[in-house]
């Protein structure tokens, strides 16, 4: 194998010759292959004071010795090895997530000079894939989620990527277990676009359908009725494409999107990369991938929806948190030094060393930290993040 200087590799060896990321050569085999995009962003508001801007729930191991970053590394590794792993994470976040993910080629990770959505992440992230191997197939998904059982995720990506094959944008829909108002919903059809059997080393089978229509975060009303349709799926932003798939979309439904990838895309092997890139990022809108591309797909009936159910959460806020950890025969969620007299359904977090002591409640949340201490009921959960709102609004940025 030679190096024709230019940033090429050439060989005999039955690999196509293709750019090199960050210096190591890539080779493009002849056959399909699975690259893995972790968009890494936000600062997971909710789940404050644990989560800041600069120590963001990813970046933490809140469900078990890994973080949850780590985690979602570690079950897309049957389908993609650290070299077809791309992760997109801003400039505060990129020494963590080198250090948290260290078999990743340094190439590989992307960083994005300021915050614009989930789209512009993976659509760049799509782009340099599709220059170093064209027909591959991507799936992007989200680094700061939990999944209970990754073999029946992995069976459901099995599936999405025969549809994926066929030219649909797919994503991957949670079997809903309530009438959930902090979800997007996905609506499916009953037409079947794949079906995968089961195998040997896979749970079970699993299908996709055409999909209908997404759904914002609906009223309590209408999540009842979804729930009980049997038709609708929480929208879990897991999204499986070709590479040339996503590419076209993005020409179709966002072509100055597609300009300006293309444009990063091109300076990327190139000493104008960081310019380029700076000029380039700070012109772009800030847009998700379900609003930029998914709904406009779906309504011209090129979105597959794959049904699946795996134990997944979003680890959104301090009650889904503490479903998620082990409770005691109370229905306490505990971690740290904990007293309780006559207290139950609550969730405590101490990473002081501190004793905290409940008497007497029930439904709440106490989270202890070194510089701030949250105390709420645990049914508003969801209104941690005015704090936050709140502390930027006092240009307390120390705390947010």
């Amino acid at each position: 194998m030679t190096s024709n200087g230019q940033g090429m590799t050439t060989g005999d060896n039955g690999l196509r010759p293709q750019p090199v990321f960050g210096g190591a050569p890539r080779m493009r085999r002849r056959r399909d292959s699975f690259w893995a995009v972790i968009p890494a962003g936000g600062s997971g508001t909710r789940l404050w004071p644990l989560s800041r801007a600069q120590r963001p729930k990813f970046l933490l191991p809140l469900l078990g010795n890994r973080s949850l970053l780590q985690q979602t590394a570690d079950r897309l590794s049957p389908l993609a090895d650290p070299t077809r792993t791309m992760v997109v994470c801003g400039p505060a976040h990129a020494a963590s997530v080198a250090r948290q993910l260290p078999s990743v080629p340094e190439g590989q990770l992307i960083v994005e000079p300021a915050p614009r959505g989930s789209l512009p992440a993976i659509a760049l992230a799509t782009a340099l894939i599709a220059r170093l191997d064209p027909e591959a197939i991507v799936g992007a998904f989200a680094a700061d989620h939990d999944v209970a059982d990754p073999a029946t995720l992995l069976m459901a990506v099995q599936t999405a990527s025969l549809a994926a094959k066929d030219g649909r944008l797919v994503t991957i829909g949670i079997e809903p277990t309530r009438p959930e108002t902090g979800y997007g919903y996905i609506e499916r059809t009953s037409e079947v676009v794949a079906h995968t059997d089961r195998a040997a080393d896979l749970p079970s089978p699993s299908v996709a359908y055409a999909a209908a229509q997404f759904h914002e975060k609906p009223d309590l009303e209408r999540a009842t009725a979804y729930v009980a349709s049997g038709r609708y799926l929480w929208n879990a932003s897991m999204f499986i494409f070709t590479a040339g798939t996503l590419m076209t979309s993005l020409e179709v439904y966002q072509p100055d999107l597609f300009a300006a990838v293309g444009r990063i895309a091109d300076a990327w092997n190139t000493p104008d990369r960081e310019p380029v890139m700076a000029e380039v990022w700070s012109t772009l809108h800030p847009m998700n991938i379900d609003e930029g591309i998914m709904e406009l797909a779906a309504a011209d009936g090129k979105v597959a929806v794959v049904p699946a159910d795996f134990g997944w959460s979003d680890v959104g806020d301090w009650h889904g948190l503490g479903e998620l950890i082990e409770h005691d025969g109370l229905g306490n969620s505990v971690r740290g030094d904990f007293i309780q007299l006559e207290t139950r359904d609550s969730v405590v977090w101490s990473e002081t060393g501190r004793i905290v002591a409940l008497i007497g409640l029930n439904n709440v949340v106490v989270v202890d930290t070194e510089d701030a201490l949250l105390v709420i009921d645990r049914s508003r959960a969801q209104d941690v993040r005015r704090v936050v709102d709140e502390l930027k609004a006092q240009a307390r940025h120390e705390l947010s």
